[in-house]
């Protein structure tokens, strides 16, 4: 039987997709696979965008939107008692295939039913599924409209009105026999975060003295701002210029601007949509003057409201603006232009990244995921699985916080993944790049990469600091001061710099560049640790069930048995570091004393040389993958080694056979592999594959971090 957890609300509106995104992240990190089952849905007219964004979770097992969902809102009113009996009946079709499932109660979306909550806590307890039950820390939107306005802003109850509604809430549930697992105040005034958790922990009186851990997330106004995209529908505009893929960003307030230029400029807001007559051409062309400005707020888009046509020469000034800002154009006039905007909710869907990140963050900050899975009695598996290892490079970062350097700032992927390390805590960063341009080009995506470092590698104080440092280091191969300016003006070589230097405890880069670029600084300015004579990499190749390490797949092309020896040492300490007993398998094409020749000759000196150097670890070799890797075969060929048929660390005889076994096992078994992650450096500089992915970024920028934190 599954483990199951019933997320739902008492009310409409309380983020409770903020709080199941959460637990879903959460729940990863112990349960291998994990469902997703909505018991009622929204609507059957529309897809359930809340029911999409859980199922997209990498962690979810293969299930189609229909299969997660149980009934509609219709067979309910039509006959309760069958479609909870549906609702069970493909509840339990999910449950077969997973360890743990996420059951999101219904949105309060039918104003027809007021006794909502306790038809959820009635298939609450039918599923035997503990309730975590999720309160609206505000209250209903207002519908009042100034010439400035943040969206999404409503009152925030006190502590005494959400005991009252905690009271309400516990006589629906213990009426029903519901048990409730926990309870979070979502969207709750920051400033009485602690005194909100006190008074709805002692209304929560329905325990039955086992206490009910209560947790509060603090409103971000950002989650419920509504994308320009929502806001065109809403007032059934249609993009007039500007690009449209801007129109995913958010828009954090509104601004009517209906007066003079002189009375608009002081109004703008940062992230805000501006309402701008159709007839009022120069209050148009100033708005887009002062978003271009660097002295004024970068605003999200206009609406043009009333219909009215542009005359052709400003349309060409538009145009000849490239400002790329999206300007929608509506036929509606002022007033119901606002109240449309007004009247829109944002909504935490798949394709924003920014609002999934801080979603997640709020949750990991306010919410303790180690009590909530405690409660769940949901034990640490045996096995690891690639998004468990990936979990925990994150938690293990985000505990030592050191400061990485991303040279490449140029790269819309670097700053998706910038913007998520910075969401997460994962990391502090400096991006570099010209600021003007890095910034603008962030904000366009709608990415919020506000608290980290953006430097130009051109900026002459730093360039003449990081070059004085570069030629001392770099004297004695006849470097003079103009050629160590020029060199460090080189992202590669300005970020080296600024790690040897200790401005940044590691470099990230490789997502534009080749490896050699990226590691030759390195080479040449960080040198190798202490007891190391060669500068080699792993993959951290996370399989289904377990994580192993393989070595060296990136650097030395034909490693001496000395050098192959010397990466054998340094992969099993790079394995240590990340919580993998090493096991080592010095790999040939023969196993044991079977065969001869000079490649298998190397191998076994190279395990000699294993031997003298550690004699604490567990190694083996010559020996063949099959050997190392599979039980039965090793109880053939070595029924009496220690790491044959365990082995966790597997060192390959050069690049060659390394680089392709690599990218064999991950293309073929469906493998994570994680890295390369170079060693044997004094500090952690780490290269990106040029196809990185976002999530591969993100990754090794956490890994560098922790080893920043064991690098001497």
């Amino acid at each position: 039987m599954a483990h199951r957890i019933y997320i739902c609300s008492a009310e409409g509106n309380t983020g409770k997709s903020t709080v199941a995104l959460g637990t879903l992240d959460t729940l990863t990190r112990r349960a291998t696979r994990v469902g997703v089952f909505r018991p009622v849905a929204r609507s059957i007219d529309e897809r359930d965008y809340v029911l999409e964004l859980l199922l997209a979770h990498d962690a979810v097992v293969e299930l189609s939107y229909d299969e997660a969902i149980g009934v509609g809102y219709d067979d309910v009113h039509a006959d309760p008692d069958a479609a909870l009996a549906t609702i069970v009946r493909r509840f339990k079709a999910v449950e077969d295939r997973c360890d743990a499932v996420v059951i999101l109660g219904s949105d309060f979306t039918d104003v027809g039913s007021p006794t909502e909550l306790a038809y959820n806590a009635r298939i609450a307890a039918n599923l035997g599924a503990p309730v975590l039950l999720v309160l609206g820390g505000r209250v209903g939107e207002g519908t009042v409209l100034g010439h400035t306005e943040r969206l999404g802003h409503s009152d925030a109850r006190t502590s005494g009105d959400l005991a009252q509604l905690t009271e309400l809430a516990a006589e629906e549930l213990e009426r029903e026999h519901a048990s409730v697992l926990g309870i979070v105040v979502n969207r709750a005034d920051p400033e009485r975060l602690d005194e909100i958790v006190e008074a709805v922990r002692v209304a929560a009186r329905w325990d039955g003295g086992g206490g009910v851990a209560v947790w509060a997330i603090p409103e971000d106004p950002f989650l419920v701002a509504p994308s320009m995209r929502t806001i065109m529908q809403a007032v059934d505009g249609e993009l007039y210029a500007g690009d449209p893929d801007l129109l995913d960003r958010e828009a954090l307030g509104v601004v009517i601007a209906a007066m003079s230029m002189e009375n608009v400029l002081p109004r703008l807001i940062e992230g805000s949509v501006v309402i701008v007559p159709g007839d009022r051409s120069e209050v148009l062309l100033g708005v887009l003057t002062a978003h271009t400005s660097a002295t004024f707020p970068s605003i999200s888009g206009i609406v043009l409201n009333g219909g009215f046509p542009l005359s052709e020469h400003i349309e060409r000034l538009i145009e000849g603006l490239k400002a790329g800002l999206p300007i929608i154009k509506t036929s509606l006039g002022t007033y119901d232009t606002a109240l449309a905007i007004r009247n829109t909710r944002g909504r935490l869907a798949a394709e924003s990244q920014r609002k999934r990140d801080t979603a997640l963050s709020l949750f990991e900050q306010h919410v303790d995921g180690a009590a909530l899975l405690d409660r769940l009695e949901i034990a640490r598996p045996e096995v690891v699985t690639p998004l468990m290892f990936e979990y925990d490079l994150l938690e293990r970062a985000r505990r030592v916080r050191k400061h990485i350097v991303l040279p490449e700032g140029y790269d819309d992927r670097i700053l998706r993944a910038a913007a998520t390390l910075l969401a997460r805590d994962v990391a502090d960063l400096t991006i570099l790049g010209e600021e003007i341009e890095i910034r603008a080009r962030a904000i366009g995506l709608g990415l919020d990469i506000s608290r980290a470092t953006v430097l130009s590698n051109h900026d002459h104080v730093l360039v003449y600091r990081l070059a004085d440092e570069y030629q001392r280091r770099r004297a004695h191969k006849g470097v003079t001061l103009e050629q160590a300016r020029d060199t460090v003006q080189d992202v590669s070589y300005f970020g080296t710099m600024m790690v040897a230097m200790g401005l940044a405890d590691g470099m990230v880069s490789g997502a534009a560049h080749t490896t050699a670029h990226t590691i030759r600084p390195a080479f040449e300015v960080i040198k190798t640790a202490p007891e190391v004579d060669v500068v080699s990499s792993v993959f951290l190749m996370a399989l289904a069930d377990r994580v192993l390490v393989y070595g060296d797949c990136a650097v030395v092309p034909d490693p001496t048995a000395e050098q192959l020896a010397d990466i054998a040492v340094s992969s099993a300490a790079t394995a240590s570091q990340f919580g993998i007993e090493p096991r080592v398998a010095m790999l040939s094409y023969s196993t044991g004393e079977s065969g001869f020749g000079a490649d298998v000759d190397k191998v076994r000196r190279a395990t000699s040389l294993v031997r003298e150097r550690a004699p604490e670890l567990a190694v083996e070799g010559p020996i063949q993958y099959d050997a190392a890797a599979d039980a039965a075969v090793a109880r053939t060929k070595l029924p009496e080694s220690d790491v044959a048929g365990r082995a966790t660390v597997f060192i390959f005889p050069d690049l060659n056979t390394g680089n392709n076994t690599y990218k064999a096992v991950q293309r073929s078994a469906g493998a994570v592999a994680i890295g390369p992650v170079l060693q044997g450096l004094r500090k952690p500089i780490n290269d990106l594959s040029r196809g990185a992915t976002v999530q591969d970024i993100v990754n090794t920028v956490a890994i560098t971090a922790i080893q920043a934190a064991d690098a001497p």
